[in-house]
């Protein structure tokens, strides 16, 4: 065999063909193609530009795809993107551009993202969900539920100090009154949440996902992920500060009218074990695979040593006595307590009363009988429901690492509540889009 030469020098000025013909069937851009369908987009956007006024814009279908193809590729930021495009023959390709075409400038998938608005790409990305109902690939009535953080797009450099304007020293606990943009907030000496404020991205809120983890500016993801083949139901982004327990049910509301579908049976981990969770979806019929929290006991006469009697609506103490509920309302349930007469013949005052109390009060959430029986049925999980919540972990969990490890949701690529939702709304559908393109 002889020893080969090649000619680096490209004289060809004319080529015939097309760049598909240059692609292989298996290339992630080839195959999403296969299955996107945007002919709806035009119109769905319309309303966002004036007619006959003004210079042509970029077609919405460019843009969107444009934007597809970079979270398909990991590549999020949009100057990189265009860079790669002009030497990337897929991407040219997927958006409809020959080799001596021009290719919009970077700034301009920044004009169409405020233009359009959060909520357009939320329907770019519903699109994508019922499209995977209507090939099969999901059905919507087994979900796995779960919120991860994003770090958002800040330098530790722009965190300031909040100002303490005032202090409630009368009360001796160490509470803080902290004043900022005009709103009023309560804190704790101990805690540093409230403390500091992000100067360049004021929705990211310092969180942090570990006790033994440092607070961090960052935004909340809370995904529903389908049982099927793993496909993204539903998403939506919060601050930080956000608890899960206060989504979930308007998340699984979102599932149900996106898919037309009831949801059977929806799994989540102990974050989500409250009362009002547990109620929320007793009330809706779902079945819910939660393993229930412990108990903390912070007395020596444990809160679980005081019988709530959900029939005649009373707790009944250790010794017998009944503490009825007063008129005092709360947002999150209603106390209960003892008359003085009561707890002052009880041979258990000494070690259940505060010093500076002569009766016994406790707090009685709303929905706790949904969370006694959801205590029961956790006692009673059998092979099915223990293999459910293993497919939880690598469902809802896999989908959080796979769109922060191959998408680019480990950190914001923006500023804003509304651009973040943007970012996470096109990384589940191009999620989605995968689970849907054939291999």
């Amino acid at each position: 065999m002889m020893l080969g030469r090649k000619e680096r020098d490209q004289l060809e000025l004319y080529m015939c063909g097309s760049l598909r013909d240059l692609l292989p069937d298996d290339h992630i851009l080839v195959r999403v193609d296969r299955v996107l369908d945007l002919s709806w987009l035009r119109e769905a956007v319309s309303e966002c530009y004036s007619p006959g006024s003004g210079r042509p814009g970029i077609d919405p279908e460019v843009a969107v795809r444009l934007m597809l193809a970079g979270f398909l590729l990991g590549i999020v930021h949009d100057r990189r993107l265009l860079r790669e495009a002009q030497v990337h023959l897929a991407i040219r390709w997927f958006i409809g551009f020959g080799l001596h075409e021009v290719l919009p400038d970077h700034s301009s998938l920044t004009r169409i993202r405020q233009r359009w608005g959060a909520e357009r790409f939320r329907q770019i990305f519903k699109r994508t969900v019922t499209a995977c109902v209507a090939a099969g690939i999901a059905k919507g009535e087994v979900v796995h539920v779960d919120a991860s953080l994003i770090r958002a797009d800040v330098s530790w450099e722009s965190l300031a100090v909040r100002h303490v304007d005032a202090v409630r020293a009368e009360n001796g606990d160490g509470t803080e009154v902290a004043r900022v943009a005009g709103e009023t907030l309560k804190t704790s000496r101990k805690s540093g949440r409230y403390k500091k404020v992000c100067l360049t991205d004021p929705d990211a809120s310092m969180a942090t996902n570990g006790r033994n983890r440092r607070l961090e500016p960052a935004y909340k993801q809370h995904g529903v992920v389908d049982d099927v083949s793993g496909v993204i139901l539903d998403v939506e982004i919060t601050t930080g500060e956000v608890n899960e327990g206060q989504e979930i049910l308007n998340r699984l509301d979102a599932v149900a009218d996106t898919t037309g579908a009831t949801i059977k049976v929806a799994t989540a981990d102990a974050g989500y074990a409250y009362a009002k969770v547990f109620g929320g979806l007793e009330r809706r019929g779902i079945t819910a695979v939660i393993p229930t929290k412990a108990e903390p006991i912070r007395s020596k006469v444990p809160l679980r040593r005081f019988r709530y009697d959900a029939r005649h609506d009373h707790v009944k103490y250790p010794r017998g006595q009944i503490l009825q509920p007063n008129r005092t309302k709360i947002q999150y349930g209603r106390f209960f307590a003892s008359k003085a007469v009561d707890c002052a013949g009880c041979d258990l005052a000494a070690i259940c009363l505060s010093p500076s109390r002569v009766t016994k009060a406790v707090v009685i959430v709303h929905d706790y009988p949904a969370l006694l029986r959801a205590r029961r049925r956790r006692e009673r999980w059998g092979e099915d429901d223990k293999r459910l919540y293993q497919r939880h972990r690598w469902r809802s969990e896999g989908f959080h690492g796979e769109a922060k490890t191959w998408h680019g949701l480990a950190r914001a690529v923006r500023r804003g509540l509304a651009n973040m939702r943007i970012q996470a709304y096109l990384t589940a559908a191009a999620i989605n889009l995968k689970r849907l393109a054939p291999i």
